[in-house]
């Protein structure tokens, strides 16, 4: 089989439709648009979310609150995921995509507190709340802003 011999399966293809072409045609007069109407004009343009003058769903739901866009969103861990590791070790926001804890850092990555810790590791992050840096200092951890 060469590439110049490929035919379509047969049945597979329609021929366009000639829209416009005489009333004998089947398709001419209004060429299937029917008759009157917006559609029907040549030109018109009708948005997605035009509702034929009824109020657009966009304006009649209720908008409440506020979000900046120049917010900043972290990746979180809490201590006590921290305890998968061994004493000594060092952990980054690089070993913690590695491990499948996190999936990506985003505007960095931040620390809180909730649950315990009982390992002494040295952590890496851009952000600890003041609860998470003292429970990694008291199981003998250290703390590092990146």
């Amino acid at each position: 089989m060469e590439i110049n011999n490929l035919k379509p399966s047969s049945g597979s293809l329609k021929s366009k439709k000639r829209v416009g072409r005489g009333d004998s045609s089947g398709h001419g007069n209004t060429a299937g648009r029917g008759t009157k109407g917006q559609r029907s004009r040549s030109g018109s343009k009708i948005g997605a979310y035009f509702e034929g003058g009824q109020m657009p769903l966009s304006r009649r739901v209720p908008k409440r609150g506020f979000r900046s866009v120049f917010r900043k969103r972290y990746a979180i861990i809490n201590v006590e995921q921290l305890n998968r590791f061994n004493d000594g070790e060092t952990i980054t926001p690089e070993r913690l995509i590695e491990d499948g804890m996190i999936k990506k850092i985003m505007n960095g990555l931040k620390i809180l507190s909730k649950g315990e810790i009982n390992k002494k590791i040295n952590v890496k992050a851009h952000k600890f709340s003041k609860e998470a840096i003292n429970k990694i200092e008291s199981a003998g951890g250290k703390v590092e802003v990146i």
